[in-house]
């Protein structure tokens, strides 16, 4: 069955949409891309269960899958068959993906369904597309955006960036003394991050009133302060706001949440030589946010007390030039 032809996807346009993205920063971007692509609101959401997923989604129609780590092809087959009846049996104007790997069974469940697919690539993706970019754009079916003009064309158009509405501003110093610190490392499966807990350790930055969210990563040593492996979407907004300053790795996720709740992060990358990731994106949303002037992205050697002073004293706003949301029309690719 041909899919019919992509609608207009803008702003008002109540479109019911099928959302599909990983959780973490894909899920976090589409979230915020959804208003300006006329999302209605009884679009299905496909995602994997998380303590993210269940706060950026609550009360919305849902539609989970188990989780799938980047490149394990079986799974992505098995979300396929999960995904696919669900599709057939109801109306969608189309089906949006930000990737991952739920990208590479949403979107071909999307087409043997009838559905025109958009698969807008994520900010991170700098220098060109990520594996589930090039797949998809080898299997010639869904349209293609990237957030960054500099590499569109050919098959790829553009779509306004995630990270285009927000500027960094000066903010008064909130307490005397040691700055207090909330620090994330994720919830990515499988890649711990123990590099980071050694700097900061090294450094002696962390003290009691420190508050730690480890996701996979098991320390070597005891921590000082609080320590939690996932905390809930209320209580990670609660820590964030409640610290100075808040460490995180260079995720998108992680990063996109922080700026949206006014919070200048300290961004530091993960190493795929250290086993801390599948690959080096991280390195390239670092450079978005140094060019941007966005947060503090960092080295893990670069971290330092001099970063950590520089992020206490600011803070993010909403640009008032921009609305916020990603809803200009789209550039439409060049035809090969």
């Amino acid at each position: 069955m041909s899919p019919r032809e992509l609608p207009e996807l803008r702003p008002g346009a109540d479109r019911r949409l099928v959302l599909a993205a990983s959780t973490g920063g894909h899920l976090a971007q589409l979230v915020r891309l959804a208003p300006g692509l006329g999302a209605s609101d009884d679009s299905l959401w496909i995602t994997f269960p998380t303590a993210q997923s269940e706060s950026l989604l609550a009360g919305r129609n849902v539609l989970h899958v188990p989780y799938i780590r980047p490149r394990e092809g079986l799974k992505i087959a098995r979300a396929f068959r999960t995904i696919l009846p669900r599709l057939r049996s109801e109306h969608f104007d189309a089906a949006v993906s930000t990737g991952s790997a739920l990208a590479l069974a949403a979107l071909p469940a999307a087409q043997l369904a009838g559905i025109p697919s958009l698969y807008i690539e994520s900010v991170s993706r700098v220098n060109g597309p990520s594996v589930s970019g090039r797949v998809l754009a080898a299997m010639r079916f869904a349209e293609l955006r990237t957030q960054h003009p500099a590499w569109a064309g050919g098959r790829w158009g553009t779509h306004p960036s995630v990270f285009s509405a927000f500027r960094m501003v000066p903010r008064p110093v909130r307490s005397e003394g040691p700055a207090r610190l909330f620090i994330t490392l994720g919830t990515l499966r499988g890649y711990p991050f123990h590099s980071i807990i050694d700097r900061i350790l090294e450094l002696g930055l962390a003290d009691e009133h420190t508050v730690w969210q480890l996701g996979e990563t098991e320390p070597a040593v005891e921590l000082p302060g609080r320590v939690h492996h996932e905390l809930s979407g209320q209580d990670f907004d609660q820590c964030a706001r409640d610290a100075d300053v808040v460490i995180t790795h260079a995720g998108v996720g992680s990063v996109l949440g922080l700026l949206e709740m006014g919070i200048a992060p300290v961004a530091v990358v993960r190493r795929r030589f250290r086993g801390e990731h599948v690959d080096d994106h991280q390195q390239q949303l670092a450079g978005l946010m140094k060019s941007s002037g966005i947060g503090f992205a960092v080295e893990v050697d670069e971290l330092c007390p001099e970063v950590v002073a520089a992020a206490a004293r600011s803070r993010v706003e909403v640009d008032p030039g921009t609305t916020g949301e990603s809803g200009t029309s789209l550039s439409r690719p060049d035809r090969p």
